[in-house]
């Protein structure tokens, strides 16, 4: 980061593509270079630590839960010069505004998110924070059923709400080809 230039990060795709291990790298190279971070994930997501981020592949940072995005900046110190947001699409539109508050600030702010939901639609806030970010990285899976490129999250359940938090046993990642949207919704 040069001086107090904040940034917007993004890290986006489909469940499985490497959006966490992605955001923990990136937390780490910072930490390497000694610069003070504070990562944080939403409370609903507690699938596999209550107090790290982690990737399907088990790498783990250490984070703070927080149940919405209006709670972030008061839990950021002064002297954090690095911000990492894990599952954003679980904290609702208001990240949008928290992220730049944060990079308006001088913080580099580095989210992590699917940017579409299980029917294929955009998953605010992901496309907000396209809009507002210095950087992005669409991050790709691979299709459970062919093998390609994955850039859409089936649901294997029957569930029609529009959040359901779960791993492996819920969720595959699918190519365009290879991907069913839900018969209704």
């Amino acid at each position: 980061m040069d001086g107090d230039i904040g940034r917007i990060e993004v890290i986006c795709g489909s469940m499985f593509s490497g959006k966490s291990e992605e955001l923990i790298r990136r937390i780490r190279r910072a930490m390497i270079a000694r610069q003070k971070v504070q990562a944080f994930k939403p409370e609903i997501d507690d699938r596999y630590s209550p107090d790290d981020i982690v990737s399907h592949d088990d790498r783990r940072i250490e984070c703070r839960k927080v149940k919405s995005a209006a709670e972030i900046p008061a839990l950021v110190d002064d002297d954090t010069r690095v911000v990492g947001i894990d599952e954003a699409q679980f904290l609702g539109e208001q990240l949008a505004d928290v992220c730049e508050q944060l990079a308006n600030g001088g913080k580099r702010v580095i989210v992590a998110g699917l940017d579409q939901d299980y029917r294929g639609r955009p998953f605010e806030p992901i496309p907000q924070l396209l809009a507002l970010a210095e950087d992005i990285t669409k991050t790709m899976a691979v299709c459970m059923v062919c093998g390609a490129a994955a850039n859409k999250t089936q649901r294997l359940t029957e569930s029609e709400e529009r959040i359901v938090v779960g791993a492996g046993e819920t969720y595959e990642p699918r190519c365009r080809k290879c991907y069913r949207p839900p018969v209704s919704g």
